[in-house]
């Protein structure tokens, strides 16, 4: 029996797992404990493909096995914190407004699935990716309750709480996971600084802004990533 060849899946199966955990803790309102069970997860998401490479052992299942592991992680904790603000965004004497349109928060998990699906029959996503790939825009929707909860700021906290705000952010994570818009990958293939420019420009950023902001910073991050791309690629045309 060859051990190596179920590592990849295994690690695959963990980030699962931790998606799950992440789902309770949204149900139960505790959205930090949520945002970093996503990001173990992620951390998983990323090592399984790292692992089967090293090993050799790529297979179809593994493929499979991965989308359908992040279509939890990636997809269904996104959506439900969607729904949760949805829900405490929400004027208590309007009966829609608490019985139906928080449902709407899941228009971030379909966007998800298709994108998932998509990805796995899309030839052009091996070195980079098209659309926002769904580990970065969970991120970006799990880190919402945070800056909410941890920001002094009474602007965002109204932004951020306002329903018809809420349902533009839902509506633009749809798009953005699935639009035709191509976005550096991260990976990095050569080690010299001349060809990993913009990949250690937008790391050094980051980390900076996650240092002086914090929670506030990953939304940030996430659509500096995705404005950094477009101008990448405006420049690539040239």
């Amino acid at each position: 029996m060859n051990i190596k060849k179920h590592i990849p899946n295994l690690i695959t199966l963990i980030n699962l797992f931790c998606g799950c955990i992440a789902v309770v803790f949204v149900s139960k309102g505790n959205f930090e404990m949520a945002f970093y069970m996503v990001c173990l997860g992620i951390f998983f998401d990323f090592f399984d493909g790292f692992f089967a490479r090293l090993f050799k052992v790529s297979s179809p299942l593994g493929l499979q096995l991965d989308s359908l592991a992040d279509m939890v992680t990636s997809g269904v904790a996104p959506g439900y914190v969607m729904y949760s603000l949805f829900l405490k965004s929400a004027n208590p004497n309007d009966e829609i407004a608490l019985t139906i349109i928080p449902f709407l928060g899941f228009i971030v998990t379909l966007g998800s699935c298709y994108r998932l699906a998509n990805f796995n029959i899309d030839t052009r996503q091996t070195d980079s990716f098209i659309g926002l790939p769904t580990p970065a825009n969970a991120l970006f929707i799990l880190s919402l309750p945070l800056v909410i909860e941890y920001s002094d700021s009474l602007v965002i906290f109204g932004i951020l709480t306002n329903h018809w705000v809420l349902l533009a952010i839902t509506l633009c994570s749809a798009y953005i996971l699935n639009a035709e818009i191509p976005l550096f990958a991260l990976k990095i293939k050569k080690f010299t600084v001349k060809d990993n420019v913009l990949q250690i420009v937008f790391l050094l950023i980051s980390l900076l802004l996650v240092v002086t902001l914090q929670y506030i910073a990953i939304p940030l991050i996430i659509i500096f990533y995705v404005l950094l791309s477009v101008v990448n690629n405006l420049f690539l045309k040239k």
